[in-house]
Formats: structure tokens, C-alpha cells, sequence
């Protein structure tokens, strides 16, 4: 009797785990807290709520890449328990077929071993014949031995199976909290800077949005007067962003063309492309396209490649930033990255020295 399969469980990745969390900066929102911040106090000044916003947007995107990388570690967990589990049903199908031979050869044990041996050999009609069919039955219990012991051996193989795969979902089960709960960090603290944000006035929120941009923006308009800018992102990744600083390979230009090519596009936490990003997603999309594959957070995409420092930087090495490594851009020449900010803001061009370095990485 074949095994019956475990119906397959839905993916982790699924689009109800990577739904779109964007910040809308403009309209009323209810005044709340969250991790001790009080956004509902009258008397921080714009200044104040733009700190304790910036402060929001770090946490969260430290618990955003908290939570890529469990989102990646239930992913891995959940294709191996897949693994564990059609092993196990495949094994099962052999071991009902090897009991079933192992029933046979009983049941003509059982029609033919009432008689003693040396009976049969004296009733026999033909002794000769009967010599011959004693050598095969001995050659037949030879080979159910064998058969009996394949069978205890397959059941130690599923039974080992079985172990591996509830230790797998143990480790599953320990990922999908583990999402749940930084999916809830993040989303209070979004949720607490949109409060805050809420409270500024248009202008001071579209100050706010842009005022990350202005540093990269006034570096590119210096650094215009010792090269035209790229007319494509094809130039610009081959070419660096002022068209002074090339690509050191083929691979890293076409990632700081598709980080070009990307420019504008929405952040959005968990997102990897193609038209939303968060600040690793962005990286890893950008060398996916160059046919290069990068881990999925900040922390493991600082080790995907050879370290270097920041006076040898080229075009396509990621840069970090922050202690933690919690934030990541693509390098394109003349001091400048391409990166996925923050929900106030889209991909964009800006400074490298606009946050706090951490170190960079040449991927190719």
C-alpha cells in the first residue's frame, strides 16, 4: 500500500509575508507610542520629531534585517523538511514493496514446511527432482534472510527520517515566530514614525524626504565640472556617476546600471524587486541581474566578498553603515552610492558620508 504524502505546507516567502508597508507622509494620523516613544508630546520641536523619526527608521531597519534573515532561515528549513518528507514517503513505497515480496515468500513457506524433509524426500516420485528443489528453497531462504534484513534496515532509515524532519519543524516553528515578532517590531515602529511625521507640516515633511537626497545631489552638482554625467545607466554603471571612475569588472557595472536603472523606486521592508526594494533587497536584486548571488541580509553581504577600504573604493562594492551593519549601498564613483533609504524616501543617489561607515565589500 503506498505512503499517503503530507499535503505541503505554503511558503514562508508568500506575498501575505512580504506585503508592502510603506509610510504615507502626508494626511491625519493617530498620535502613538511605542518602545517608549512618546509622539504625542506637544512640545518637541520639528527638529526633535526628525530625530526620534531617524531613530525609528534605524531600529526598524535593524529588525527589518532581523527579520530577512529568519524569513531566510525558515525558507531553507522549510525546503529541507520537503526534502525529509518525500525521502521519507519514497522509502516507505520501497519498504511496502519489500514487505509484500516478504509475505510471499511466508505464504509458500507456510503451504510447503508441514512435511519434514527427509518425509518428502521419501515420498518423493522423483528424489532427483525433489534434491534440486531443496537446493532452490535453501537459495530462497537465503535470500528472504537477506530480505528480512533490508526491510529492518529501511525501517531504521524512515524512522531516522522522521527524527531529522520533527527536528526540522522544531526549527521552522522557531523561525516563524521568530518573523512574527520582528514583523510586529517593525510595523510599530513605522507606525510610530508615521505619527510623528503626521504631525510636521507639508513642507517640513517634504524637507524631511528630501534633506537625506540634497548632500548627493549638491556632491554631483561639484563633482559635474570634472566630467559630464552619464547620458544612460548602462554609462553609468560602466562609467562610475560622473563618468570619471570605471567598473573594475563587467558584472559590477551592470549592478550599478540596474542600481541606476532602479532609481525612484519605493522602499518597501522585505522587498527584493523588481519594483520595490529594501536597502540589502537592492543589492542583492542589483547583482542578481549581473548573475551573481548575494546573500540576503546586511551582515552576511559584508563577508560575500573581499574587504576593502574606503580610499580603494570602485564602482559596484557595497558599502555598510552603522555599527550594527544595518544599512547597505551600492558604490558609483566619486564618493556616491545608490540606496534604498528609508519609507520617507525612494531609491536615490547620495553621499557615502551622509551615515556613519562601517566598512565595504568588492562582491566580483
Amino acid at each position: 500500500m503506498a505512503a499517503h504524502r503530507r499535503t505541503r505546507q505554503r511558503s514562508i516567502g508568500g506575498n501575505t509575508a512580504r506585503t508592502a508597508v510603506t509610510i504615507a507622509l502626508a494626511g491625519a494620523a493617530t498620535a502613538t507610542a511605542f518602545d517608549g516613544v512618546g509622539v504625542a508630546d506637544p512640545q518637541l520641536s520639528p527638529t526633535q520629531v526628525k530625530a526620534k523619526v531617524d531613530t525609528l527608521y534605524k531600529e526598524a531597519e535593524v529588525a527589518t534585517e532581523k527579520y530577512n534573515g529568519a524569513e531566510e532561515k525558515a525558507k531553507t528549513a522549510e525546503k529541507h523538511l520537503r526534502t525529509l518528507r518525500d525521502e521519507a514517503a519514497r522509502k516507505e513505497d520501497r519498504l511496502n514493496s519489500a514487505r509484500e515480496a516478504l509475505g510471499s515468500m511466508a505464504a509458500a513457506q507456510y503451504r510447503s514446511g508441514g512435511i519434514d524433509p527427509a518425509v518428502q524426500l521419501a515420498l518423493s516420485d522423483d528424489p532427483d527432482r525433489y534434491l534440486d528443489g531443496a537446493a532452490f528453497a535453501e537459495r530462497v531462504g537465503t535470500r528472504q534472510s537477506a530480505a528480512v534484513a533490508g526491510v529492518r534496515k529501511q525501517l531504521r532509515e524512515i524512522e531516522q527520517l522522521r527524527g531529522a524532519a520533527h527536528v526540522e519543524l522544531t526549527s521552522l516553528k522557531a523561525r516563524q515566530a521568530e518573523l512574527k515578532r520582528q514583523k510586529k517590531t517593525i510595523t510599530g515602529k513605522l507606525e510610530a514614525a508615521r505619527g510623528l511625521l503626521a504631525r510636521l507640516s507639508p513642507a517640513e515633511r517634504t524637507h524631511y524626504a528630501e534633506q537625506g537626497a540634497e548632500g548627493g545631489q549638491q556632491r554631483a552638482s561639484r563633482s559635474s565640472t570634472r566630467g559630464p554625467a552619464p547620458a544612460t545607466a548602462a554609462e553609468a554603471g560602466t562609467s562610475g556617476s560622473t563618468g570619471t571612475t570605471a567598473a573594475p569588472t563587467s558584472r559590477a557595472a551592470e549592478a550599478v546600471a540596474f542600481a541606476y536603472a532602479k532609481l525612484g523606486s519605493p522602499y518597501v521592508w522585505g522587498a527584493t524587486g523588481p519594483n520595490a526594494f529594501d536597502c540589502s533587497g537592492l543589492t542583492q536584486a542589483a547583482y542578481r541581474s549581473a548573475g551573481v548571488s548575494l546573500p540576503r541580509t546586511t551582515y552576511a553581504q559584508i563577508n560575500a566578498g573581499q574587504r576593502v577600504t574606503r580610499s580603494e573604493l570602485q564602482p559596484g562594492d557595497l558599502v555598510f553603515f552603522y555599527s550594527g551593519i544595518s544599512h547597505v549601498g551600492i558604490y558609483v564613483g566619486d564618493g556616491q552610492m545608490i540606496h534604498a533609504p528609508n519609507p520617507s524616501a525612494p531609491v536615490r543617489l547620495a553621499p557615502i558620508d551622509q551615515m556613519p561607515f562601517a566598512g565595504a565589500t568588492r562582491v566580483v
